[in-house]
């Protein structure tokens, strides 16, 4: 047993090592490039320092193609959602640059979208705001939110619990790229986002 733990830590270290090197040599070419190449640099510039940058994409490539940070043991059960839910609500009106929903009492609030917490905290007319940047690249906020389960910079999944709801009340806005989007487009544009209505 004891010989069995210490393969696997080998493993694991040699693993974190290769993926350290990895990001380490992307790192360097793009070092080498930017200092060699003005037109590179000036890609690179724009790219890291002009335009968001979205971190949920980065996440999940590195995911796909270098692993998760944690050791798994291929044998152990991935976790299984057990909140899979859609939004559900009993009325809603146009609220400021999004949309305020009334919803059930303690209400459940499901994540819309896979992504990465990049704010909680209170924001004008909407109280504690969670808000989730979506590897879609549209930021959801969730307004008049207490109650929170996950953390900030937590990466979370559609359909899970992200908290309750304050007073009945849900605020939604959705933002892209420092613009609001219209609710009702963006609902459209998400095919698989299902409203049910009491």
């Amino acid at each position: 047993m004891k010989k069995e733990n210490e393969e696997k830590l080998i493993k694991y270290l040699r693993s974190l090592i290769l993926r350290s090197m990895v990001v380490i040599v992307l790192f360097l070419i793009m070092a080498i490039f930017s200092k060699t190449s003005q037109t590179y640099k000036d890609l690179i510039i724009s790219n890291i320092y002009e335009k968001n940058i979205s971190f949920t994409k980065i996440k999940k490539l590195y995911n796909k193609y270098l692993g998760g940070v944690i050791p798994l043991d291929k044998n152990i059960e991935k976790e299984i959602t057990v909140f899979d839910e859609k939004l559900s609500y009993e009325e809603s009106s146009i609220y400021h640059d999004g949309v305020k929903l009334t919803v059930n009492n303690n209400y459940l609030v499901p994540i819309q979208e896979e992504g990465m917490i990049i704010y909680i905290g209170e924001k004008e007319h909407y109280g504690n705001v969670v808000i989730v940047e979506g590897i879609d690249g549209v930021d959801i906020w969730y307004g008049n939110m207490e109650k929170i389960s996950p953390k900030l910079y937590d990466y979370v999944e559609k359909n899970n619990y992200l908290g309750t709801t304050k007073d009945n009340i849900l605020y939604l806005v959705y933002q892209k790229d420092g613009k609001f989007l219209d609710y009702k487009e963006y609902l459209k544009w998400k095919l698989n986002f299902i409203i049910r209505i009491f």
